[in-house]
């Protein structure tokens, strides 16, 4: 659409929050020009070996609806609607995600994803997208950005009224912001990084294991995951300590490797042809949680996604907060209209305790898949939460649920869960209690 507002806005970043954000701001009528500092993936290919698998659920569908993309996504999407646990033995066990068949979070390939975005982004004739462009510095007062050329090597500053930092973990935007008084920084990585490999589609296309499911093989201080893609394939990541003899150190060798897997994930070798050449051809990737404070520079400056805070992605919630933050801007915008002194702050108001709260679910939630989804007691207590959300269904909601299928704040989430589990604790000894009291009036 032709442009109908004469604020100018750079978006550093046109990654998946900065290509819906793009979007977004290119449908207001906005002036936007996107600098990314890869390639046009759209022309170059989508590079592998980095690519976890996202599980797109409520929160991000509502924020690809608002702009009209959801359909576009959703169409490629391979619907997941429970775990699928892999023994050593090579025993399988399913653990739904809800109390039926509607509860389902879809497997979409982030590269796929990200061109899509970038795509509908380029679409308004007032929003420009430029690749190969490096932000190296920021002037947060003036609202300029150096910008290096990847491939001449030029450096060039650009800029606008307002900036929309999005260009992740490692934001040149917030590290400018880190060099003023008054701004918090913490980042925090974890003792495991993560490898990419493949389990190839069957002949025509065929599936070798379950369709719609997330895989896990959980190897408590250790695990190996599977996202179904729409060619038949899975994108398998495994997650591993760097060091110990179950951590990446430890495989030197094609013949480390396959004693390893010969040892954990024996059932899945048969289904990995190229199990070898995906390991060693493959970067292994680091995680890291970070957490800073305040996202907005002036009513001029907003961090958003991962550049405002990185989580690891142990419970599926990343790209769904990062385009939740986008729709809390849209929403906002909607509030306050062109004030962005205030639609920024809010957006960090609104937003900054619930990904801290969902930062936290995350590291717990690793623990959990790792160490606890095969164990009779998680099995159980999931069964129970299945029954009372069944029984229940206007009162108990379990936690998981309210993070991935609504959008109920996540620390409202974690508040009614933990009030739920403290109503159920004291229901079930009250009725113990009864039940030896019967007995022992029985026994007398």
């Amino acid at each position: 659409m032709p442009s109908t507002k004469k604020d100018k806005f750079i978006i550093v970043g046109g990654g998946l929050a900065g290509s819906l954000a793009a979007c977004y701001l290119g449908d207001a009528g906005y002036h936007v020009e996107v600098y990314e500092a890869r390639g046009d993936m759209r022309a170059g290919g989508i590079a592998g070996g980095r690519s976890i698998n996202l599980a797109l659920s409520h929160r991000g569908i509502e924020g690809l609806k608002r702009i009209g993309l959801a359909d576009a996504v959703l169409k490629d999407a391979v619907p997941m609607r429970g775990r699928m646990m892999h023994a050593v033995d090579g025993s399988l066990s399913y653990q739904a995600y809800g109390k039926d068949d509607s509860y389902y979070i879809n497997s979409v390939s982030r590269g796929q994803l990200n061109v899509t975005l970038l795509e509908a982004a380029d679409a308004y004739e007032n929003v420009t997208l430029q690749f190969d462009q490096k932000c190296t510095d920021v002037d947060l007062d003036a609202t300029t950005v150096t910008l290096l050329h990847g491939e001449t090597g030029e450096t060039r500053v650009a800029s606008a009224d307002y900036i929309l930092s999005c260009d992740g973990a490692f934001s040149a935007v917030r590290a400018a912001m880190q060099k003023h008084s008054g701004f918090d920084y913490a980042q925090s990585y974890l003792k495991h990084g993560y490898k990419e490999l493949t389990i190839p589609a069957g002949e025509g296309g065929a599936f070798a294991m379950e369709k719609h499911a997330l895989h896990i093989w959980p190897r408590h201080s250790f695990m190996m995951i599977a996202l179904p893609n729409a060619d038949g394939s899975y994108t398998c990541t495994l997650f591993w300590p760097f060091d110990g003899p179950n951590g990446f150190d430890a495989i030197k060798t094609e013949d480390d490797l396959l004693a390893m897997f010969r040892r954990e994930f024996p059932d899945a070798i048969p289904l990995m042809p190229e199990l070898t050449k995906d390991y060693f051809e493959n970067p292994v990737g680091s995680m890291v949680t970070i957490r800073c404070s305040p996202w907005h520079w002036g009513g001029r400056v907003l961090l958003l996604g991962d550049a405002a805070h990185a989580i690891v992605p142990f419970y599926g919630q990343g790209i769904n907060a990062g385009f939740e933050d986008v729709l809390v801007m849209r929403e906002c915008m909607d509030e306050f209209g062109e004030d962005w002194s205030r639609v920024f702050p809010a957006v960090f108001e609104r937003r900054k305790r619930e990904v801290d709260t969902l930062a936290d679910m995350a590291l717990a939630n690793f623990i959990e898949m790792r160490d606890h989804t095969s164990s009779r007691w998680f099995l159980w207590r999931k069964k129970l939460e299945k029954t009372l959300s069944k029984v229940l269904p206007g009162w108990y909601l379990p936690l998981y649920t309210m993070a991935t299928f609504t959008r109920i704040p996540y620390t409202r989430a974690v508040r009614r869960a933990k009030r739920q589990d403290r109503i159920v604790v004291a229901a079930a000894l009250v009725t113990v209690l009864a039940i030896v009291g019967a007995i022992w009036v029985l026994i007398r």
